[in-house]
C-alpha cells in the first residue's frame, strides 16, 4: 500500500468515525437494532450540502446535519417507545421516509459542493498541510473531541441511567427512570452523530447523494465488531476508543483488499460487500480461534 493509500484509509475511517459510534451508542450501550443510519448519514450530507451551497457557514452545516439526525433518531425512537412499534420495523419505516425527505431537501438525487467553502478547505488552509495530510488529522480531532464528550456524558448521572437502560431496563424502570424518554434521546444521539459524519463525508468528497448511505449500518457494525475484536470493550472508554479505532482499521483492511493481486486475480469496488463480510466472518471468528491455540477450549 503507497503512503498516499494509507492516509485515504486513514481519512475515509475518521470520516465514518462518527458514524461508527453513533452504531455502538445503540447497538451495543442501549441494545436498540437501530437501521435508521441508512437514512441519517444522506440527511446528514444533503442537509449541510444546501446549507453550503445557500453560502452559509460549512461549520453550521454540520451543526444542522447532527440536528436533523436527530430529529430522524427521535422519530425512530417514539415509534417504538409511544406507538409500541417494534424496533427494526420502526427504524425501517424512519429510513425509507428519508429518502423521500432527502430529495425534498435537495430537489435533485445529488448536489455538488465544488467551488464552495468547506472546513476541509478551511483547515488545509489554516494548516498549511497537503489535503491528503490535513484531511485525516482534522477527522481525527473531530472524533477524538466526539468520544471524549460521550465518555464524559457516560460517567455523568444521566449517563449511568443511559447504561442501565440498556443493560437492564426493568431494573432501572423501578428506580423510576423514564426509559422512553433515555431511548429517544439515545437513538437521537446515535443519529445525530451519523448524520453529522455524513455532512463531513459531503464536504470531504464535494457532494452529496441521496444514495450514499446504501449499507451504512453494515460498515458500521463490522467496525465495532472489528474494533472490539482487536482492541477489547472491558471498560466504556475503551470501547468507544476501540469502536472509533476498528472504523480506521476496517477501511485500512478494505484499502489493502482491494489493492491485493493474486496472478490475475484482484479485488474489485463491486466486491466491497464480501470483503466486509469476510471482514465481520474472521473478526466474529478470531476470539474463540485464539482461545483454542491458547488451550482454553476443548
Amino acid at each position: 500500500m503507497t503512503s498516499y493509500a494509507l492516509f485515504g484509509a486513514l481519512e475515509q475511517g475518521f470520516a465514518y468515525g462518527l458514524m461508527v459510534l453513533g452504531v455502538y451508542l445503540t447497538f451495543r450501550v442501549l441494545d436498540f437494532p437501530d437501521l435508521t443510519v441508512d437514512g441519517s448519514l444522506p440527511l446528514g450530507a444533503s442537509v449541510a450540502a444546501v446549507v453550503v451551497t445557500s453560502g452559509h457557514s460549512p461549520v453550521l452545516a454540520i451543526l444542522l446535519a447532527g440536528g436533523a439526525g436527530f430529529l430522524a433518531g427521535a422519530i425512530t425512537g417514539i415509534l417504538n417507545t409511544k406507538f409500541k412499534i417494534l424496533h427494526l420495523l420502526a427504524s425501517i419505516l424512519t429510513m425509507i421516509s428519508l429518502y423521500s425527505i432527502n430529495l425534498r431537501i435537495m430537489g435533485r438525487p445529488n448536489m455538488s459542493l465544488l467551488g464552495k467553502d468547506t472546513v476541509v478547505d478551511w483547515f488545509q488552509a489554516f494548516s498549511g498541510l497537503p489535503s491528503y495530510v490535513s484531511t485525516p488529522i482534522l477527522f481525527a480531532v473531530i472524533c477524538s473531541v466526539a468520544v471524549a464528550a460521550l465518555i464524559w456524558f457516560l460517567h455523568t448521572e444521566k449517563g449511568f441511567a443511559f447504561l442501565a437502560t440498556g443493560d437492564n431496563k426493568q431494573m432501572i424502570t423501578s428506580q423510576g427512570v423514564n426509559t422512553d424518554v433515555v431511548i429517544i434521546f439515545g437513538v437521537g444521539l446515535s443519529n445525530a452523530l451519523v448524520a453529522m459524519s455524513g455532512a463531513l463525508v459531503a464536504q470531504n468528497q464535494g457532494s452529496a447523494d441521496v444514495n450514499m448511505g446504501v449499507g451504512t449500518i453494515v460498515a458500521g457494525l463490522a467496525s465495532v465488531i472489528v474494533g472490539e475484536t482487536v482492541f477489547g470493550d472491558k471498560t466504556i472508554s475503551r470501547a468507544f476508543i476501540a469502536a472509533l479505532l476498528g472504523s480506521v482499521l476496517y477501511r485500512v483492511a478494505i484499502a489493502l483488499a482491494l489493492g491485493l493481486k493474486l496472478g490475475s486475480f484482484s479485488f474489485t469496488p463491486s466486491d466491497l460487500n464480501l470483503i466486509t463480510a469476510l471482514l465481520v466472518i474472521f473478526a466474529l471468528v478470531m476470539p474463540r480461534m485464539k482461545r483454542r491455540l491458547l488451550g482454553g477450549v476443548r
